[in-house]
């Protein structure tokens, strides 16, 4: 695996070696031993899968509050998304910054997003299926969210009016949202 850095620690984008031939190809999406090799310790206790059937299909910007906070590594299997993670660790020098990425299906890039920044995709083609794991489970009372048209984040976004939970649209902006991550 090559282990791509970002402009955030502890954020980074892995791209798992491919083998391919006339039948279709063969990749490891997780190895613990290659992980922990590169500095990268996590165990991780649930696999998540969502399809998106609609091309401009946004989900985000969502976290979880300590103690429940999630480290996600997110990969698409099918189609392919434009994936952005925020910095809402207080007091980081990169705090309300973000950074975007494109998966997909036949990239086969992966996304660690750590602790402490805010995720969301938009689906860039029909019928995508978004697949991640994740180190802690789901916790109704420590779900949060950004909005993903917050005019202070100005996230750069593949569509102006993308398809959208009725829970996407009522999140607050960055500065009016519940945020317990500091910077360490």
């Amino acid at each position: 695996m090559n282990i791509i850095k970002t402009k955030f620690k502890d954020a980074i984008i892995v791209e798992p070696k491919v083998f391919g031939d006339h039948r279709g190809f063969f990749t490891e999406s997780y190895n613990k031993e290659i992980f922990h090799k590169n500095g990268i310790f996590m165990d991780f206790i649930q696999d998540n899968h969502s399809l998106s059937q609609q091309s401009g299909t946004l989900r985000g910007m969502h976290y979880q509050l300590s103690p429940k906070a999630q480290t996600k590594l997110i990969r698409v299997t099918r189609g392919a998304i434009y994936d952005v993670i925020v910095d809402i660790r207080k007091e980081s020098p990169t705090y309300g910054q973000w950074q975007g990425f494109i998966l997909s299906a036949d990239n086969k890039r992966q996304l660690l997003v750590p602790k402490g920044f805010a995720h969301g995709f938009c689906t860039i083609v029909e019928n995508t299926e978004v697949q991640y794991k994740v180190d802690e489970l789901y916790s109704p009372e420590h779900d949060r969210g950004i909005a993903w048209d917050d005019p202070t984040l100005a996230i750069d976004w593949p569509v102006q009016n993308p398809v959208l939970s009725e829970k996407d649209t009522k999140h607050p902006s960055l500065a009016e949202a519940d945020n317990n991550f500091t910077w360490e």
